[in-house]
């Protein structure tokens, strides 16, 4: 049995750097968007696809770079048991992004002031591409934003911590993570960095305050 690592408390001057998820931190996820668009072009209900989606191999192999759009979109046919085109099925794959989440500029600029910031994101090409341009203005906040279709490796893994913070290169002791998923931020605790759930945006600025930002 592995014990959890404790989790340290946040005072000021214990980062270097601070590191971001983009979903659902700093930029607002609904996959709802996703599967109304998918429906209404398969002529199915919503609730049909939400159902049988799931982030499975092809997904995560998607994300990793080991999948192309084609054959992923191919896979979606087979899970999802319906028969649209790539295009529609970029179209729904891109309708996910709802906005900058509450708050979050404001605080990206607040922080960026004291410490720089990164951002670590488990995504796929098209969502790059898309995301990239459309949220050009609050990605600007970041030194530089680490991509698991393009590094290879994605979260939990601790393979894709280390190389992100090797590539920051400060100790990983040094950088505050924040991400919404609690298996994401398991991950980062387990290579010693301090991260913290993101359930709110409250919860980001509790951080900063705590941090002496």
């Amino acid at each position: 049995m592995t014990l959890a690592r404790p989790v340290a408390r946040l005072s000021p001057g214990a980062a270097d750097a601070l590191l971001f998820d983009l979903g659902r931190v700093v930029i607002n996820i609904d996959f709802g968007k996703a599967f109304a668009c998918w429906a209404g072009h398969a002529g199915c209900a919503v609730s049909d696809l939400a159902t049988r989606f799931a982030p499975d191999d092809s997904y995560r192999h998607h994300e990793t770079g080991k999948l192309s759009d084609a054959e992923y979109f191919a896979a979606l046919r087979t899970s999802l048991g319906i028969s649209i085109s790539d295009a529609q099925f970029l179209e729904g794959w891109n309708a996910i992004f709802a906005g900058e989440m509450p708050d979050i500029a404001n605080q990206l600029a607040r922080a960026g002031k004291h410490l720089p910031l990164y951002a670590f994101s488990n995504t796929n090409r098209p969502h790059v591409e898309y995301f990239s341009s459309a949220y050009a203005d609050v990605l600007k906040h970041f030194r530089e934003v680490f991509l698991s279709s393009s590094i290879g490796l994605r979260k939990p893994d601790a393979a894709a911590y280390d190389h992100v913070v090797k590539a920051i290169g400060v100790p990983a002791s040094r950088i505050v993570f924040f991400d919404d998923v609690a298996d994401n931020v398991e991950g980062a605790r387990a290579v010693g960095i301090h991260a913290v759930q993101v359930k709110s945006p409250a919860d980001i600025a509790d951080a900063l305050t705590a941090l002496g930002i």
